[in-house]
Parts: structure tokens; C-alpha cells; sequence
């Protein structure tokens, strides 16, 4: 059975969405794994660093991305009648084994989400909305990747910078969650904030169900040299305060223009520069990845 991953921060440009698409290249190229990168922000990052623009206004425009699947799933139609592997996106950048299932910029409506639960719950009399609700976010995702989840050895979500309703969702339908950080103090301020309302999620109990997601760790993407000589010292300080050292991956990301650069190349810089050290970074960060796993296993 797959495992899936969330890679969640609630602040953005701490490189959650480089750190998903290398990570899920690594995993497959180094490790043999079967790896899908599902794309859950609306800015689609992750899509547009797996695809080409114009290959993705093409499946877009086709309606193939993820949209079709949460308007299937909250609205409990199928007159699209489409199933999760017709959207997959099969060996992206001519790595067999690494899929993904695209985003869109248009994923659902908060308003028409929270109408449609009000009335389920009328319709189901004596039920109240919050657990409507509840019992929504713990099936919603989870009840998309169903289908493929025996299919890949990882599935990867990539998060919006928000702790909306596929982000609360995709926790809880994870085995395990990672967060990317900058060394920097407003960083860790939103790391911290996202760790408490997790374990305020994790008490979450409908139908016997509990989160059972773990941090699987907190990377360190680096921001830049002069921010490291400045607050790295203090940012430990506070990181050892709420964290444990197991909860820590050893590797941290460096700065690396090239990591940059990939991104016009619509590919992770661990196979458009595969020497550079942001690549080599990720590939140890991978083998870490892969030892958390096996030892939870």
C-alpha cells in the first residue's frame, strides 16, 4: 500500500513546492520508487515545474486537472463520468515512474462548499453541520486518491501557504507530513503555528476515526548568506525549543541559482543540473527521506 506525503507550510516562498517536485524526482530516480506528485495549490506550482505552459492549457482547457475530480466528489456528480487515472500525467519530464496529477487555478469555491454541506446536512436530519463538515474534510482527498493509492509507492501532495480545506484534508488522509523552512524567525513563527493546529486537527474524532499523519521532519531550505550569519543562531534557538532532533532532517537545502534556473526548463534541478549542490542536497535529503520511512516501517 502507497504512502502518502503532505508538504504543508502556512507561510509561502519557503520553497514547498521545489522541495516537492526534487524530492519526488529523487525518490524515483534514485530509490526505485513509484511516485505521484499531486498538485493541491491553486497557484499550481508544482504543475508548472513538471509541465509546460502550454501543454497545461491544453489538459486544462480539456478539463483534465484536478478541478473535475473535487467537483465530482463535493457535488456527488459524475456527469464527466471521469476517473482519477485519465488525468495522470505519466512520466513527466521523461522520468518513468514520476506522475502527475494536475492543478488548476480554479479548484473549488469556499461559499458553494460550505452551501453544499449546509444543505447535506439538512438532508441528513439530526445531523449537525460541523460534523457534516468534519466527516467531509477526513473523506474528501482521501476519497480522491483512493482509487491509485496501491498504484505508486509515494504520493506526494504539494499544499497551498494556507491552512484551507485541501490542506486540512490532505493531512488528514497522509501517512506522513513535511515542512520546508527558511531560517528565518517569521518562518518559524508559521512552522510553529501549522504544528499546533495540526495537533489541534490530530484531536479531531468523527466515526472512531483519528489523524494518524506524523512529521515525518522539518527541512531547512537556506534564504540567503547574509540571513544565515544574522538569525541562523536564533532560529535554532526557537527550533530546539519545539522540536526534537529527530523531527529535524540533517540536510538543508543551500541557495542555488540553479535550483532557480530549473525552473525554466519545467523540471526539478536535480535532473536539469543533477551535479549542481542544490541537486546533491536533495538526493541526500532523499536517502534521509526514505531511512524515516522504513524506520516507521
Amino acid at each position: 500500500m502507497g504512502k502518502i506525503i503532505t508538504t504543508v507550510n502556512m507561510k509561502g516562498g519557503v520553497g514547498k513546492t521545489t522541495l516537492t517536485v526534487n524530492l519526488a524526482a529523487c525518490l524515483v530516480k534514485n530509490h526505485q520508487q513509484r511516485v505521484l506528485v499531486v498538485d493541491l495549490d491553486t497557484q499550481v506550482s508544482a504543475t508548472l515545474s513538471l509541465i509546460m505552459p502550454q501543454d497545461f492549457a491544453k489538459i486544462r482547457k480539456a478539463g483534465r486537472t484536478l478541478s473535475q475530480l473535487i467537483k465530482q466528489s463535493l457535488y456527488q456528480q459524475d456527469y464527466l463520468n471521469l476517473a482519477i487515472q485519465e488525468l495522470i500525467q505519466s512520466d513527466v519530464c521523461r522520468l518513468p515512474g514520476m506522475d502527475l496529477l494536475p492543478g488548476d487555478i480554479e479548484l473549488y469555491d469556499d461559499f458553494l462548499v460550505s452551501e453544499t454541506l449546509h444543505y447535506r446536512s439538512i438532508r441528513e436530519q439530526g445531523i449537525d453541520f460541523e460534523v457534516v463538515w468534519q466527516k467531509f474534510e477526513q473523506q474528501f482527498v482521501a476519497g480522491i486518491l483512493a482509487p491509485i493509492k496501491d498504484n505508486y509507492d509515494l504520493i506526494i501532495l504539494d499544499c497551498a501557504p494556507s491552512y484551507n480545506l485541501l490542506t486540512r484534508s490532505a493531512l488528514l488522509s497522509s501517512d506522513f507530513y513535511l515542512m520546508p523552512c527558511r531560517p528565518e524567525p517569521l518562518s518559524i513563527v508559521g512552522t510553529q503555528l501549522l504544528e499546533r493546529r495540526i495537533n489541534q486537527l490530530r484531536r479531531l474524532q468523527i466515526n472512531q476515526q483519528v489523524m494518524h499523519s506524523k512529521l515525518l521532519g522539518i527541512v531547512f531550505v537556506a534564504a540567503s548568506s547574509n540571513v544565515l550569519n544574522m538569525y541562523y543562531n536564533q532560529v535554532m534557538r526557537r527550533v530546539n525549543d519545539d522540536f526534537s532532533p529527530e523531527q529535524l532532517f540533517k540536510t538543508k537545502i543551500p541557495l542555488d541559482v540553479n535550483v532557480a534556473k530549473a525552473v525554466d526548463s519545467f523540471m526539478p534541478v536535480v535532473l536539469n543540473n543533477p551535479n549542481s549542490s542544490g541537486s546533491k542536497a536533495f538526493i541526500k535529503l532523499a536517502d534521509e527521506v526514505i531511512q524515516k520511512i522504513n524506520q516507521v516501517n
